[in-house]
């Protein structure tokens, strides 16, 4: 499995739900048809199906703690509110805090390099530093947020 294609498909499903007012499956579903019509990430046909169930997983994940994740990331927010975010990067910090403080089986620092990678591919030429730049500071007090 990808786990970076299903990230992929994660970020751009939480941005799909902000922006069309669906819920999670139809979000996935959608960039799920669009993978297996067109392709154009380059996914393997044979990993499709365990990067579905892994990008469904983490988006669920992301929204089932979604107000706890950003009570997380405003506390490292100087000057910025999560609302006040660009769509982009806001999803992008939600999967990455995620990974971070709920899931054991992604190491802090590599959750900050898929979402530097993240930001850089679907944000802004700024993105990229901004995601690091809080995710640093989140990683600082890591110990603390997973207590």
């Amino acid at each position: 499995m990808k786990r970076r294609l299903a990230r992929e498909i994660a970020v751009s499903s939480l941005y799909q739900m902000e922006m069309n007012e669906v819920t999670a499956t139809e979000a996935v579903d959608m960039i799920m048809d669009e993978l297996r019509q067109d392709n154009e990430l380059g996914a393997d046909p044979k990993e499709i199906g365990t990067t579905d169930a892994f990008a469904r997983e983490i988006v669920n994940g992301v929204l089932e703690r979604k107000s706890e994740i950003d009570g997380m990331l405003q506390q490292f927010l100087t000057g910025w509110q999560v609302d006040r975010l660009s769509r982009v990067d806001r999803q992008v910090l939600r999967l990455a805090c995620y990974e971070m403080v709920f899931r054991d089986d992604v190491p802090p620092k590599a959750a900050i390099n898929e979402a530097i990678e993240l930001a850089k591919h679907f944000g802004t030429d700024e993105s990229g530093k901004f995601v690091n730049g809080v995710l640093g500071k989140l990683l600082l007090g890591i110990d603390e947020l997973k207590a």
